[in-house]
């Protein structure tokens, strides 16, 4: 398993619920695919919808992933890279997708690369893995720590100067 830039990770989690959203409960196919269509229409006419998920979600039925170890590797930096290299690296056989994908590249490049970057690891997330930032995770590497003993009061404890540094004087 590869490690990924957290941002794609987050984005490629965001896009699973995109799909499950749109496709409803129980699944409407039709309207999913209408809505896929409606993406492609507008990114194609060069709409300036600068959302990377918008975007995996409009080409993720339409690309073709070529180099897989490739990919993966452009996965490490989410701001910066080789949007030539992406696009070398993935095909479209969809007509409207494919000029979709001419037409973004052109106006914004990162945002088609993190687009199909996305999409690639929303379909292959067996390939890849991101640390994990969770609550639970960071308590179980400071559980080791004994410092919480030296915060406890042990029954009996002499609480009366903890606050006032005067004692009995103030009184």
């Amino acid at each position: 398993m590869q490690k990924i830039h957290s941002e794609f990770a987050y984005q490629s989690r965001e896009l699973g619920i995109q799909i499950e959203d749109t496709l409803g409960d129980p699944p409407d196919r039709k309207t999913y695919a209408r809505v896929v269509k409606s993406l492609i229409d507008e990114f194609a006419k060069g709409s300036e919808i600068d959302d990377v998920n918008l975007l995996s979600f409009a080409l993720l039925d339409y690309l073709s992933f070529n180099d897989a170890a490739g990919l993966l590797a452009q996965c490490e930096e989410y701001n910066q890279g080789d949007t030539a290299r992406v696009l070398s690296m993935v095909s479209c056989a969809d007509d409207d997708a494919a000029r979709a994908v001419v037409t973004v590249s052109r106006a914004n490049p990162q945002l088609v690369r993190r687009a199909i970057l996305t999409a690639f690891l929303y379909k292959h997330p067996k390939r890849w893995s991101d640390e994990d930032h969770s609550l639970e995770s960071l308590q179980k590497s400071e559980g080791d720590d004994d410092d919480e003993e030296e915060d406890q009061l042990a029954p009996g404890h002499d609480i009366e100067n903890l606050f006032d540094s005067n004692g009995e004087k103030n009184a």
